[in-house]
């Protein structure tokens, strides 16, 4: 009797050891699943460009967003969050070598923007370069643009109409 007894008693033991073993390995995963779930992720640069000049570099927070050509969109530079009420942009603005010839030379700039709402599934931060030095910034959970159409003309964007 008193061997079946330490067998049982053994059989328990076994289970809960191979429990509490189970517990000790999944628990990183189980964390690290809340931890992700609970922070808000990094941030994704797109951009566009309607001025008639390339930007050589640009910068949110010191966050490199790539370079433009005039009149054209960027790619996607990934991923660092993107915190506060403001940021900082910085653009450098190029030239054509046309418009070298014309006397014109590299400008730097530097703007304090408040920073846009975000919501829970936003991931790209869209920074959109507009005539006269305008930024805009906009969130959005997918790469296609938060802004409404830019107007044909670029007179029209810096006058605020539309046709």
């Amino acid at each position: 009797m008193t061997m079946a007894m330490n067998t049982k008693r053994q059989k328990i033991w076994r289970r809960r050891n191979l429990a509490i073993g189970i517990f000790v390995l999944l628990m990183p995963f189980i964390g690290s699943l809340l931890y992700n779930q609970f922070r808000t992720p990094g941030a994704m640069l797109t951009s566009e460009n309607y001025m008639d000049r390339p930007i050589f570099s640009f910068w949110v927070d010191d966050f490199w967003g790539g370079n433009l050509f005039a009149m054209g969109g960027g790619g996607v530079m990934c991923c660092k969050r993107i915190k506060g009420p403001t940021v900082k942009v910085t653009w450098i603005l190029s030239i054509t070598g046309e418009q070298y010839r014309q006397g014109m030379r590299k400008e730097e700039h530097v703007r304090v923007l408040p920073l846009p709402e975000r919501q829970r599934n936003d991931t790209y931060l869209h920074v959109r370069f507009l005539p006269g030095n305008v930024v805009e910034l906009k969130w959005s959970p997918s790469l296609i643009s938060p802004f409404p159409e830019v107007p044909d003309s670029t007179n029209d964007i810096v006058q605020g109409s539309k046709k």
